[in-house]
């Protein structure tokens, strides 16, 4: 160990000075619990982000290619789809508005076509059933409805739902038609298990009266969700620009752009702590370059040259904020952690569209942490290592 290092060690510890380690102590915990908070807040905004995103897609196709007419013969251009590469699934769909007849009552819900061969190649419908339905086991006449909607009007598997029409129909009674429920899924989303109902691509159609060769669009599923925007232009290159192809990101945009937002702004106020914090790091420097300046005299008297003097205690505050962002870390990845595993904290699902704070700690951000922590550490100690190494001998001691 070199004497610099020496020196650093000596004043870090500072076993005779109390008041010294005190505000040592003080600096390490100030850039702990700004780097902790860091850690914790990304990660519940990062799992935020990655619960929404499963839930979304899960429930939604990865790309999807529709037509302001409808798409005609939709089973050829569902089978040029599903040979492009990096698609592992392609469905057709019919999406639409119809209301919930309950009483003397309307609600409005978003009414799904799916057809049931293929739909579980594309969504994850299958992983959010209840009771062991299969999504290909559903029939004409049949509905699968949403955990929150059952529970709402009190629907359960066998009962009996009517649905109308905006649309004057061609069967039954003309705009009102009967389904049953055969199965009830969970996405854990609020959303979609409030307003979300399945049926039927053929039941869709005759709801919404159109022909038998026409649905609103065909689903994608990706074999890898992040070659969204690669596979949107191979699509593109099979299908022509005659059709509308969209990906997941751009179907929800504003969205995740809101998320995106809010993490960087809470990244940045959240690092407004550990700035705040590094102020520990300045006056502890400053107090011991003031308690220390007999010494800092007696150094330089025997030769020591400034620039050791400065790295003295840049090395000494740098030392400060690493002790303090390590501990900062094992505090916030434990948070995270406990938080993760055990749900502790509950959420209102009607606000938050999931019923517990999620956490994803990745290592890009616990790196990002850890560097700006460690900069703003370094920033700090600028000031008091230049004026500690200006101190001359003969100043630092005339009143020794």
């Amino acid at each position: 160990m070199n004497y610099v290092s020496w020196i650093t060690y000596r004043y870090l510890v500072a076993k005779k000075d109390k008041f010294l380690a005190l505000i040592n102590l003080v600096s390490i915990l100030g850039i702990a619990i700004g780097v902790a908070a860091l850690i914790v807040v990304i990660g519940v905004m990062s799992g935020f982000d990655r619960d929404l995103r499963d839930k979304i897609v899960g429930t939604n196709a990865h790309i999807v290619i529709e037509r302001e007419t409808g798409v005609k013969g939709f089973e050829v251009l569902r089978d040029q789809v599903a040979v492009v590469k990096g698609v592992a699934g392609a469905s057709a769909y019919i999406l639409g508005n119809v209301f919930l007849e309950s009483g003397n009552r309307a609600t409005g819900l978003m009414l799904r076509g799916i057809d049931p061969r293929n739909e579980g190649n594309v969504t994850k419908i299958d992983k959010y059933l209840q009771n062991g339905f299969k999504v290909q086991d559903l029939k004409a006449g049949s509905i699968i409805i949403g955990k929150e909607l059952a529970r709402y009007y009190g629907f359960k598997v066998g009962s009996e739902i009517s649905l109308l029409s905006p649309v004057s129909g061609v069967a039954g009674d003309g705009w009102r038609y009967t389904f049953k429920v055969v199965a009830i899924f969970n996405s854990g989303m609020y959303d979609y298990d409030r307003n979300l109902i399945l049926v039927d691509y053929r039941n869709a159609q005759e709801i919404f009266n159109l022909p038998l060769d026409i649905v609103s669009g065909i689903g994608v599923r990706l074999a890898d969700i992040d070659e969204a925007v690669q596979v949107k232009s191979a699509i593109r290159g099979q299908v022509g620009f005659a059709y509308e192809v969209r990906t997941w990101i751009e179907q929800n945009e504003n969205f995740f752009a809101a998320l995106n937002l809010e993490k960087f702004a809470m990244f940045i106020i959240l690092t407004l702590i550990v700035l705040v914090a590094s102020f520990n790091i300045i006056s502890t420097l400053i107090v011991t370059v003031t308690s220390k300046t007999k010494d800092i005299g007696i150094l330089r008297s025997i030769g020591v040259p400034a620039l050791a003097i400065r790295r003295i205690f840049t090395l000494y505050g740098l030392t400060l904020g690493l002790i303090g962002t390590f501990w900062g870390l094992v505090g916030g990845m434990t948070i995270g952690y406990i938080l993760r595993e055990t749900e502790l904290i509950k959420l209102p699902q009607t606000v938050y569209y999931i019923d517990h704070l999620p956490v994803l700690i990745q290592l890009s951000d616990i790196l990002i942490i850890a560097g700006s922590s460690m900069i703003i550490s370094f920033l700090a100690t600028i000031y008091p290592s230049a004026k500690a190494a200006a101190l001359q001998p003969v100043e630092a001691l005339r009143y020794q």
